[in-house]
């Protein structure tokens, strides 16, 4: 056992083994007793770590492909998302469904922020549907249930015609977005070599990014109609990613992770060789690697359970997992999500607010593309902080520019800085948060972790959604940009919590974090501290 760690830990090993049945126990000892086999992991991992991000896509292809294909799929729920935000401040749909405030037709507050929570209500069901059913049947056919329970609840949100119909279609449609954003990151980060981790997992936000990019370009278009084909029409086009993509899928190959967990080491093997080029002794140094690790895991903790989640180190875990979601809500993000509202309240035109909204997801896909190269480049505690800091300073400056005298400049100040904060967001906190939280999860529990950290996304969110639905409709606060004053708080809070919580994985095998959090190394210690490829506790 090293030196740097607790004589605490080796009880907690021996009350972990104790735990396993004979049949665990002796799959363990035939596993990490088997020097062939070791020897191949230990090749497997050093092979990864010399690897460059471009390198190791060149040799990765098919995983890329694959991890992005499932990332797609939060598109979805990012669709949806934006589309309830530019529904609020479309014409035709504030005339149908609104009340007069001032002489102007504007969505109640209460359900603007139905809208907006009720998707929030349902995914939180699916994340914890999620886990299990991937646990049981995989991250490939968990997710084909997901897209033909997508197809299925569209019709709902499609054919309404009420407020109250619509939001029980929204609530509807969240549960396979859960499904979609818990499965998402923990499938992508497992089928890829370690420098491409970061790069992959942080396609999650660029798939946001394209859903905000189509759904401002539709409801800018369809704004000018007076019809209620004017909502309807976007509605409708939810339809175009189900089917395609639940067909690509039917082909896509299991993790290996999970293959190796159910002792499937044959189709784990196929697995591997289908997500690189081909090369018998590197697939084979792959499998080893991918054994050891789950190994490794077994013995400490045996099947995995819900409950596991709040034990020993795996409660630190999933706090930091919970905590990089819902941070999420808390930097500026809800004002990226109502975009199109929050220009209009800034004092720009109805028209102009659509195209600004354009503006601002194109330079999101932008940012997004910017953080494969950050990702590749820097570490991810370094990006979150100094993303956060950013962000802290530009909300503050919002605030300040809401509070002098108004004028065209003014209102042009406060867009601008919105504009500003999302590219931020959508550069670095964004993109970060999903390399985090798939790195950070330990991989026997990752179906489990990922759900839980999503659902305390959610838990945050939905009462943030009607606290900026609050500030920035007429019929509430109406202290449009005034809010970078509260979000600047929040933000500076996540800043503070992250500096001292929240650990460097860059580069790091998920058998060398397993032991960095077993060792309880302190979150700023994380990236200096040397783990042998030897070592297995």
């Amino acid at each position: 056992m090293s030196e740097l760690e607790p004589k605490h830990h080796a009880a907690g090993v021996e009350k972990a083994e104790a735990g396993l049945t004979e049949k665990e126990t002796a799959s363990s000892n035939a596993v990490l007793g088997d020097h062939d086999l070791l020897q191949n992991a230990y090749e497997g991992e050093n092979r990864e770590h010399a690897m460059g991000a471009w390198e190791a896509a060149k040799l990765h292809p098919m995983a890329c492909f694959w991890a992005f294909i499932f990332c797609f799929t939060i598109v979805m729920e990012s669709f949806d998302m934006f589309l309830n935000g530019n529904f609020v401040a479309q014409t035709a749909f504030k005339e149908r469904y609104g009340v007069l405030h001032n002489g102007k037709k504007t969505i109640e507050t209460k359900w603007q922020s139905a809208l907006f929570q009720s998707g929030q209500c349902g995914a939180f069901v699916g994340v914890f549907l999620a886990g299990p059913i991937t646990n049981r049947l995989g991250y490939r056919w968990t997710c084909i249930i997901g897209l033909i329970l997508m197809n299925a609840t569209i019709f709902v949100s499609f054919f309404a015609q009420s407020l109250e119909v619509l939001t029980v279609g929204q609530a509807l449609e969240g549960v396979p977005w859960g499904i979609f954003i818990a499965n998402s990151p923990a499938y992508a980060s497992e089928v890829v070599p370690i420098p491409l981790r970061g790069v992959v997992t942080a396609t999650l936000q660029m798939s946001w990014s394209i859903g905000g990019i189509i759904v401002a370009g539709v409801t800018y278009a369809t704004n000018k109609r007076t019809d209620e084909w004017a909502w309807r029409l976007p509605l409708a086009l939810q339809w175009l990613f189900p089917t395609p993509l639940l067909l690509i899928i039917f082909f896509a190959p299991e993790s290996p992770y999970w293959l190796v967990r159910k002792g499937r080491k044959e189709e784990a093997l196929r697995s591997v060789q289908r997500l690189g080029r081909k090369s018998s002794q590197s697939d084979q140094d792959t499998l080893a690697m991918v054994e050891r690790t789950v190994e490794i895991e077994r013995k400490m903790g045996g099947t995995p359970t819900l409950m596991d989640l709040w034990k020993g180190v795996d409660l630190r875990r999933t706090l930091i997992i919970c905590f990089m979601y819902a941070s999420q809500n808390f930097a500026g993000n809800l004002i990226a999500n109502q975009a199109t509202f929050f220009f209009e309240q800034a004092g720009m035109s109805t028209d102009f607010s659509f195209q600004l909204s354009l503006i601002n997801s194109c330079l999101g896909l932008v940012a997004n593309i910017g953080s494969w190269f950050l990702t590749a480049w820097f570490g991810r505690r370094d990006i979150y902080l100094y993303g956060t800091a950013v962000n802290v300073t530009f909300l503050v400056l919002l605030g300040v520019c809401a509070s002098i005298p108004q004028n065209s400049a003014t209102n042009y100040a406060q867009a601008c800085l919105g504009v500003i904060i999302s590219f931020v967001f959508a550069g670095a906190m964004g993109p970060i948060t999903y390399t985090a939280i798939s790195e950070t999860s330990a991989v026997r529990l990752r179906a489990l972790s990922t759900g839980v950290g999503r659902a305390a996304y959610y838990v945050a969110e939905i009462p943030m959604i009607y606290l900026a639905s609050q500030m920035l409709n007429p019929t509430g606060w109406n202290i449009a940009g005034k809010c970078g004053y509260i979000w600047g708080g929040t933000a500076l809070i996540c800043w503070i919590i992250a500096y001292f919580f929240f650990p460097e994985l860059k580069g790091r095998s998920y058998r060398e974090a397993d032991i960095l959090f077993h060792r309880k190394i302190p979150a700023r210690k994380f990236k200096s501290t040397i783990i042998d490829v030897r070592e297995n506790e």
